[in-house]
């Protein structure tokens, strides 16, 4: 899978040459929370964004609580799996949008492998879910830090979790919207993936926090390069 992501991804497209912008976030899970990323709605707070979005000034503390899965207890692979699908939905919403609005080839181009690549990934861990937490509701789980609990997402909840919302109209800048919002939430699936990492005992569940980490950083360089390419401008420091 891993393979035919990166041959779709690359494909026909001319890379210019990046640096590795993740390697020192990868190592310190606070600094990952706390360096990137907005709740729910809260993309760069960019003209033309403000439908349910929030500014560059909101963002942090509540994503703090949103993407945290909490202790390696015997639910944590449960909250992973709910989290990422509610996670990965969202993505899959941005780039249907993209698919609508934007004219550039490479935009649609990543935003149909997005929806591909993730439709299975969300069907995968749908089937783990109904294997192995048979009791399990069809409404997604996290865990209260409040009261040490697993308790069903809110609807709020479920939005920050998503980080999705709507990137404009079609015009001139729609491209820099779609990528600054969606770079943030790639990341916050790497560090989710990380996190599944560090607590996960099972197989299936390490493998694919694997394949997530090395596709969507993939994609993550890619859309930083079409960002500096196309609008002559990158913020390095966010995503350090």
């Amino acid at each position: 899978m891993k393979r035919w992501r990166k041959m779709l991804l690359i494909s026909g497209i001319v890379l210019i040459s990046l640096t590795t912008l993740f390697l020192a976030a990868c190592s310190n899970t606070q600094g990952r929370h706390q360096s990137h990323e907005s709740t729910g709605h809260g993309m760069m707070g960019k003209e033309g964004m403000d439908h349910g979005m929030m500014g560059k000034e909101g963002m942090g503390h509540d994503m703090d609580h949103a993407m945290d899965l909490g202790p390696a207890d015997d639910t944590f692979d449960l909250r992973f799996i709910d989290g990422m699908i509610v996670h990965h939905q969202g993505a899959v919403e941005m780039a249907e949008e993209a698919l609508l609005k934007s004219q550039r080839p490479e935009i649609l181009a990543l935003a149909e492998e997005i929806i591909a690549a993730q439709a299975v990934e969300i069907d995968l861990m749908n089937r783990w879910k109904r294997a192995w937490y048979t009791h399990a509701g069809v409404e997604p789980v996290m865990y209260d830090h409040a009261t040490g609990t697993v308790v069903p997402m809110s609807t709020a909840q479920i939005a920050a979790m998503k980080m999705s919302g709507d990137l404009g109209a079609a015009d001139a800048q729609f491209d820099l919207r779609f990528i600054e919002a969606m770079v943030p939430h790639h990341q916050g699936a790497v560090d989710m993936a990380l996190d599944a990492l560090d607590k996960s005992q099972r197989t299936e569940i390490r493998s694919l926090s694997e394949e997530i980490i090395s596709a969507q950083k993939t994609e993550i360089e890619l859309m930083l390069s079409w960002q500096e390419r196309w609008y002559g401008t990158q913020d390095h420091e966010k995503h350090h």
